[in-house]
């Protein structure tokens, strides 16, 4: 195995290993609470994290084992074997995990032919619908290394991460609508990048590209162009940076509704 593949296997093994740390998580919480919106919330979120994680693993290929494995953890199958309907949420993560492990089991042996990292054109598409067809790789190589910050408890540094990647997508949103239509909406004067973060979001809000997501975005969040570069990952806590990471997938989602 060459030593940039035993690189990218040490890689995953290390996120597949953080998302199997916040799968027992989030199972848990829905155990004490099922109803409980934060932690549903919470579930999607970390099931989606999982998609984009078996989506690379699997090389892009739905017939991979991975891709079929992840794909049946969602289906309650019958006496006979064959698909009835979605499986209870809880069971749905137990199942994840199971998937997950399997991953893990795959990559820490020396033949991993099993397991296929997908090229850096294979990303998924999530992106997609950024106007600005140059920024897209860089955003999906910045959303996979805020989501590695925050697996490896580097807080600061995931929250700016985040922050970056929804101001660059609003940003880019704006532009495309136009200043003349955006001042009919009440946007600020001037040029939009001389606009502050919390301008932007609120002309995007006004201009109804977004809905009322961003209200759920911490403080810290807000001021990340403030926030010191040098500054401890302990002045930004876990909540602020998941927070911030799951108000940039609800922009995202209103931003594209189709994903």
């Amino acid at each position: 195995m060459s030593e940039t593949l035993e690189s990218q296997m040490k890689t995953f093994v290390s996120r597949v290993s953080g998302l199997i740390r916040r799968g027992h998580q989030v199972r848990d919480t829905l155990a004490r609470d099922s109803s409980d919106p934060s932690a549903i919330v919470a579930a999607r979120a970390w099931q989606e994290e999982c998609g984009v994680a078996i989506h690379q693993l699997s090389g892009g290929s739905k017939a991979h084992w991975l891709a079929r494995a992840f794909s049946d953890a969602f289906l309650l199958r019958s006496a006979n074997g064959s698909a009835v309907e979605e499986a209870a949420p809880q069971a749905i993560i137990q199942r994840l995990l199971d998937v997950l492990a399997q991953a893990v089991t795959v990559l820490s042996r020396e033949d991993s032919d099993a397991v296929v990292i997908a090229r850096e054109n294979v990303a998924p598409r999530r992106f997609e619908f950024v106007h600005n067809s140059e920024l897209r790789q860089v955003l999906e190589r910045a959303y996979v290394e805020g989501r590695l910050a925050l697996e490896q408890g580097e807080y600061d540094l995931a929250m700016r991460t985040y922050c970056g990647i929804l101001e660059t997508i609003v940003t880019d949103g704006l532009e495309h609508r136009g200043l003349s239509e955006l001042a009919t909406t009440g946007a600020p004067a001037g040029e939009i990048p001389d606009w502050s973060f919390d301008a932007r979001l609120a002309a995007a809000e006004k201009a109804g590209l977004i809905r009322g997501g961003c209200a759920r975005l911490p403080a810290a969040a807000r001021a990340y162009r403030e926030h010191d570069d040098n500054a401890s990952s302990s002045a930004i806590s876990e909540r602020d940076a998941k927070s911030t990471g799951q108000v940039l997938n609800v922009i995202m989602r209103d931003l594209d509704p189709g994903r």
